[in-house]
């Protein structure tokens, strides 16, 4: 039988351990370490504050259809990250209060759609992470064509099944498995130093004598 959704079976799951350990770093000090050419553009977070990071599971659908996510739901697992792709466009709402609800009842990490949502009061009230690149009360269309866990493109960001989405209020990086623990120790080392920093200007001794070395090496005249 011919379908329109194609689907792929889901990476494995990350790590826990490191899963739990990037829930404690803010993306801002993950960015860091990845050049800071890496992470999310244009979506914002509609969610009462809360961190995410999982595996993602992607979904790539035609804009302002949303068939092939309600049969990921059948696919992601408790944990995992639902990265959908819609083109950015912003002309019909792909998921509202409902669909969000169902996927944190369902153990969803975090929902991230390059695309508009609806019902935006009631996701602000929730821990449930969503991020979104806008808000359209029109809601979808259900005929898809579409696929499940197949390379994306959102918000600027290349993610493939079984990479790591890690977001806060900031935004959001996506991580390979193989690259994120030397990701997440760099980023401890910074968050350590910057820690020091805070105490120094707290007690009055910070050293600013850097801005003269990076003024000096400064080509503008």
């Amino acid at each position: 039988m011919t379908t329109s959704i194609r689907k792929y079976p889901s990476a494995p799951s990350a790590d826990p351990e490191i899963i739990a350990t990037l829930k404690q770093i803010p993306v801002a000090l993950l960015s860091d370490q990845l050049q800071r050419n890496r992470g999310s553009t244009g979506l914002q977070p509609y969610h009462h504050p809360a961190p995410l990071a999982g595996t993602a599971v992607t979904v790539r659908t035609r804009a302002g259809d949303n068939l092939a996510i309600l049969r990921a739901f059948e696919i992601v697992r408790p944990g995992d990250v639902l990265v959908i792709d819609a083109d950015g466009d912003v002309a019909n709402a792909l998921v509202g209060g409902i669909m969000t609800f169902y996927a944190a009842s369902a153990g969803v990490a975090g929902m991230v759609l390059d695309g508009a949502i609806r019902d935006v009061a009631e996701i602000r009230e929730r821990p449930f992470p969503v991020y979104a690149r806008g808000v359209n009360h029109r809601g979808p269309y259900k005929d898809g064509p579409g696929a499940i866990n197949v390379p994306v493109s959102v918000g600027g960001m290349a993610v493939c099944p079984g990479d790591i989405v890690v977001g806060d209020q900031d935004g959001l990086v996506v991580l390979s498995r193989d690259e994120a623990p030397t990701v997440i120790e760099k980023a401890l080392l910074q968050k350590q130093k910057e820690e020091e920093t805070m105490q120094a200007i707290r007690e009055g001794r910070w050293d600013r004598s850097f801005v003269n070395a990076l003024e000096a090496r400064s080509i503008n005249l």
